[in-house]
């Protein structure tokens, strides 16, 4: 695990939304002097260094290896839309699935839960956080895990993030049904894709 030192470092050069323990409004307004400084006649960014940052940016966010995210880019290019593409395998991710429903303070305590067995996919034990979900499955806590208290008080944390509408989830029964999918947004997300696809076909 990154110490908070090395997030912060990190989180200033790509952003505060990479690390959930940097979205506080003292690190924003720290990123947001930083940025200005650099529009009054900083440093500026080649392509190639404005590319890199951004792959960086999407492979810390969801805490994936070099290999992981290339592989995602190449088979999301060959797509019709490939940032739609992309933002679907991304997000509905088993980690990603439990930390958008609130199951997870983080996407890493996300693949931790996941990889110790503590989900289950339609009543199937997983231990592979990259298990990759579709509409219609249920993702669950599974039942030796439910008076641990990871999850013992879930339903008295219900209103602290809300789920995206492609999420349904049931605190007291400790379930997530996928109803939809993730859509695109780049201001939303805060993840420009097309960039990342400009490094690696480079």
């Amino acid at each position: 695990m990154l110490p908070i030192k090395s997030k912060y470092k990190i989180g200033k050069r790509l952003g505060p939304g990479i690390f959930e323990q940097l979205q506080t409004q003292k690190f924003a307004l720290s990123a947001a002097r930083k940025k200005e400084k650099r529009g009054r006649g900083g440093r500026g960014g080649s392509d190639y260094g404005l590319q890199l940052l951004e792959k960086q940016r999407v492979r810390f966010t969801y805490g994936l290896s070099e290999r992981q995210l290339s592989n995602y880019a190449e088979k999301a290019y060959v797509e019709v839309d490939p940032s739609a593409s992309l933002h679907r395998a991304l997000e509905m991710r088993a980690d990603s699935v439990v930390y958008r429903a609130g199951f997870a303070p983080t996407r890493r305590a996300g693949r931790q839960a996941i990889s110790h067995g503590h989900f289950t996919v339609n009543g199937k034990r997983i231990t592979t956080p990259s298990y990759r979900v579709s509409k219609g499955d249920i993702v669950a806590v599974r039942e030796g895990n439910r008076s641990s208290p990871l999850y013992a008080s879930l339903a008295e944390k219900e209103d602290k993030r809300p789920a995206p509408q492609w999420l349904a989830v049931d605190m007291s029964a400790m379930k997530i049904e996928i109803v939809g999918e993730p859509q695109y947004n780049a201001v939303e997300t805060g993840l420009n894709y097309p960039t990342l696809f400009e490094f690696y076909s480079r």
